[in-house]
């Protein structure tokens, strides 16, 4: 199992200081990967925890690109109906490029409607807007100059440069339409559900997965994780390996400041995972 953690980019956590601090310690402490979250538009009544405050994503992983020399950087995840196809893709580019090809691209289909409302995104459509999107950048990571026509979206060629290696890319949600994007483009499922359900919707997808002759799928799980008592934390963690999970985000929800963040995380690595 691989072992990554989430880095708030929210709130006054979210600081220069603190997320690089946070992001060096992540990266001697031997995490696989930092993630971020995704939002954009946070109405008035949905700032409890963050005061509305975000740092953007793709613009927060450019930054600790710059701040870290080996660690993967991910986003769990980005909502791609929230941002125009063609940008996103010379966005990540760019960044797969400065970071030497470091990126995790979890993506979903987003949930508060008004986010979409704010942005003027049909939130009916974002499943549509997802699999064109996932199937937009694929194209343009895929070849040099040549045209595109979706059906939502079509452009003539262009030079897409740089052209970095494609990003790994984990799918979120849970539900049919989720996996059946698994199966298509992902090389990870990054479902928001509990252990004990874990296991048979592992075993329904890996069936689907392998009808398409696709084996290799990580399976990521997201969760916070208390150390008072390390024999809980321990069987808590052995209990997602078990229902089939191979890659594990801890969570450290609303640390304080870069202390608490780097006593919690070097915990979980010296005296749970290890």
């Amino acid at each position: 199992m691989k072992y990554g953690i989430a880095i708030r980019n929210m709130g006054p956590q979210s600081s220069r200081a603190t997320i690089r601090a946070c992001a060096t310690a992540a990266e001697s402490l031997g995490y696989d990967a930092l993630f971020v979250s995704d939002h954009l538009c946070i109405p008035p009544d949905q700032t409890e925890g963050s005061g509305g405050r975000y740092l953007d994503v793709l613009t927060t992983l450019a930054y600790l690109a710059g701040a870290t020399e080996r660690i993967r950087l991910g986003i769990s995840v980005l909502v791609l109906p929230y941002r125009p196809a063609v940008l996103t893709a010379k966005q990540l580019a760019t960044i797969q490029e400065l970071s030497g090809e470091r990126m995790i691209l979890g993506v979903g289909v987003g949930w508060m409607k008004p986010e979409f409302d704010a942005l003027g995104v049909d939130k009916r459509q974002r499943g549509r807007i997802t699999d064109e999107t996932l199937r937009v950048i694929r194209h343009l990571f895929a070849h040099e100059a040549a045209a595109y026509n979706g059906d939502l979206l079509s452009f003539p060629a262009f030079v897409f440069s740089p052209r970095p290696a494609l990003p790994v890319f984990w799918i979120g949600g849970n539900g049919e339409k989720a996996i059946a994007r698994v199966v298509e483009f992902g090389d990870g499922w990054h479902p928001m559900m509990p252990a004990d359900k874990l296991k048979p919707a592992v075993a329904e997808l890996k069936q689907k997965a392998a009808a398409k002759h696709k084996s290799e799928i990580e399976i990521v799980v997201r969760r916070g994780m208390r150390f008072e008592d390390l024999g809980a934390a321990k069987a808590k963690l052995q209990a997602e390996r078990d229902a089939g999970a191979t890659y594990f985000i801890l969570d450290l929800g609303r640390y304080p400041s870069e202390k608490e963040f780097v006593a919690q995380a070097e915990t979980f690595m010296q005296k749970v995972a290890s």
